[in-house]
């Protein structure tokens, strides 16, 4: 149960910009939250501008500020060509679903998507993706899903125009189960940050 005067009535700060906003029902309840995105007046070097984005409450006709967070989302400049950075919040099965993409350089993009459930009072990840591409030449897909623990590892390789010299590597296909003792609140999570091995293998999956 949500007091009103438990939580603080949500303005967009000053120097702020509202990019995104979606609606959903994100802890069962029947009613629904709004999950706002911001651009933050904070600009990093080449980056463009820090992103945050809250989860609000609505009570009594008033969004209060559920929960935030500035760590998951690329800021709005991030990568190699900006202006095709794309960002999806979506709200599935009582999950708040964040998926992002951008040009690490001018032949690679990274496609992550990450999915929180809200659970024993707080927002857990429970799932995570990424894809790593090349142009041509690679595509790394990375898959996990916390809860079941099933992993799945998939790199595919391919020849590049005027490249028929080089020696494609074999595409390698994993699925297998990692037990995880504990699942990672939402604002504890920072990606990249954490790995795991893979079976029979010297990499990591990293997420």
């Amino acid at each position: 149960m949500f007091q009103s005067q438990e939580l603080k009535d949500f303005v967009i700060p000053k120097g702020y910009e509202k990019v995104l906003e979606v609606k959903g029902d994100l802890d069962k309840d029947g009613k629904e939250e709004t999950v706002i995105v911001c651009n933050t007046s904070e600009k990093i070097e080449n980056q463009g501008f820090k992103r945050k984005f809250y989860i609000l409450k609505n009570i009594q006709e008033n969004l209060k500020i559920w929960k935030e967070n500035s760590t998951i989302l690329n800021s709005s400049g991030a990568g190699f060509y900006p202006e095709d950075n794309n960002l999806e919040i979506q709200i599935k099965n009582n999950c708040l679903v964040i998926s992002q993409s951008f040009y690490s350089n001018s032949r690679h993009t990274d496609t992550s998507r990450y999915t929180f459930r809200f659970q024993n009072g707080d927002f857990y990840l429970i799932g995570a993706f990424n894809k790593f591409e090349d142009t041509c030449e690679f595509s790394f897909t990375y898959d996990v899903n916390f809860s079941t623990g099933k992993a799945i590892v998939d790199e595919t390789y391919s020849e590049c125009d005027g490249d028929e010299n080089r020696k494609i590597p074999q595409d390698n296909h994993k699925e297998f189960i990692h037990k995880f003792d504990t699942l990672i609140k939402m604002n504890d999570f920072r990606i990249g940050e954490n790995k795991f091995k893979i079976p029979n293998s010297k990499k990591y999956f990293t997420y």
